[in-house]
């Protein structure tokens, strides 16, 4: 999957058999050959030893284009390492009921008992319903970033955001104040410090620092203790990583850094009062269209990484089409022919989207997928129409008696 300004395209699917670095970066550098190295800003990829690794030969390769880590992948990793029984104070575990109940309850009844005592114990739920507050701020970036959205400036922040809210919830929990010691929160801040370490790259950092709106006043003065990203010592360091490596020539360094000098301390246009008003209510792109004419070199780059996404989620969901259009009435579709069909789909899709047909008449919900399930008005006349292949199992409750 490929980014472009109006969504995400299909490009192109692999058979992919051997569990290789070297031959999944071969598969990598086919693509970028395909697509132009000069319109690469990053490859994503989960979290894989083998996607890392690959990842790092592309670096080597290309040193302007980034490997980035899923984060919905690196959140879920993330989710997973603080429920753990192993690291909760209380030693919790969820138990889910399922159609085996009775059968489970036959053949071992005091494990059973103790299950339905649990069940029955306002405390436990308690419990549970503490579990699932101090980890909705993690849930919340995770649906946020499952999308096709450009994201990838938003990812800094919303970290950051996301420890805060965590720490709060806890110590109001625990009712302790803030400067005092919690065990509980101490493990649950290892862990998003790490994998936060694992994933952040510069491109997330410099992508942060090119939002016009973390510079904006509102934003600086809506919370204790932060700085803009020219004063942020972590952010300076990141973003000095990524000008070094995309712009190896000396000359060429010293006049982008000379450029973000200038957007940053709101120096020469930068510093008229419509740039400075602009910053916190205009979409960052847009207030680049429009203010970042005398800052040429940065403009480019502020427009590339500000379109970025920050996850592989596109990917997802088209392994969902794929897994319908290859189901298990269809097994005899060679890859190639599966390959086109979810090409064809999937970007008639975002054809659809210049269409009148996107916003109005009985199609229009065809391009709704996933999980998204707002209320439409005048869904029920879509019937069939409204369903997209994002949702197999649907479609194929609804096509099961098809001879076709």
């Amino acid at each position: 999957m490929v980014v472009t300004k109006n969504g995400f395209m299909f490009l192109k699917a692999a058979n992919y058999e051997v569990k290789d670095k070297f031959h999944l970066a071969t598969l990598m550098r086919e693509v970028i050959m395909k697509v132009g190295p000069q319109n690469v800003v990053q490859v994503i990829t989960d979290n894989a030893p083998i996607c890392k690794a690959a990842g790092m030969v592309i670096e080597a390769s290309f040193p302007h284009i980034f490997w980035t880590p899923c984060v919905v992948h690196t959140l879920n990793l993330t989710l997973k390492n603080i429920c753990d029984a192993k690291n909760s104070e209380s030693n919790r575990e969820v138990l889910v009921l399922c159609e085996e109940w009775s059968t489970y309850r036959e053949y071992d009844l005091p494990k059973a008992q103790v299950i339905r005592m649990t069940i029955l114990d306002e405390y436990w739920w308690d419990g549970v319903d503490y579990i699932l507050e101090f980890t909705a701020p993690m849930y919340d970036i995770l649906r946020f970033s499952d999308t096709d959205k450009p994201s990838l400036y938003l990812v800094y922040d919303m970290w950051d955001d996301m420890i805060e809210k965590v720490k709060n919830i806890i110590y109001r929990h625990e009712k302790k104040e803030l400067f005092e010691e919690s065990p509980f929160y101490d493990v649950v801040y290892t862990i998003l410090i790490a994998r936060w370490t694992k994933s952040s790259s510069p491109i997330h950092c410099f992508a942060h620092s090119l939002n016009p709106r973390y510079y904006s006043y509102n934003w600086l003065n809506g919370a204790p203790n932060r700085l803009p990203p020219h004063q942020d010592i972590e952010l300076s360091r990141e973003r000095n990583k990524y000008i070094k490596r995309y712009f190896p020539d000396g000359e060429a360094r010293k006049a982008v850094s000379i450029e973000h000098a200038q957007f940053s301390g709101q120096m020469d246009i930068f510093g008229n009062a419509d740039s400075i008003e602009d910053r916190g209510t205009m979409d960052p792109k847009m207030w680049w269209l429009v203010h970042g004419a005398s800052a040429p070199n940065i403009l480019k780059i502020a427009l590339k990484l500000l379109g970025q996404p920050c996850s592989s989620s596109c990917c997802e969901i088209n392994w969902s089409t794929y897994s319908f259009i290859h189901s298990v009435r269809r097994n005899k579709i060679l890859p190639t022919r599966a390959e086109d069909l979810v090409y064809v789909h999937t970007n008639l899709r975002l054809l659809s989207r210049k269409s009148d047909l996107y916003l109005k008449g009985e199609t229009k919900l065809w391009d709704v997928g996933g999980d998204h399930f707002d209320p439409l008005d005048g869904a029920e006349k879509l019937e069939i129409a409204s369903l997209s292949l994002d949702e197999p199992e649907m479609e194929r409750m609804i096509y099961q008696d098809d001879d076709v």
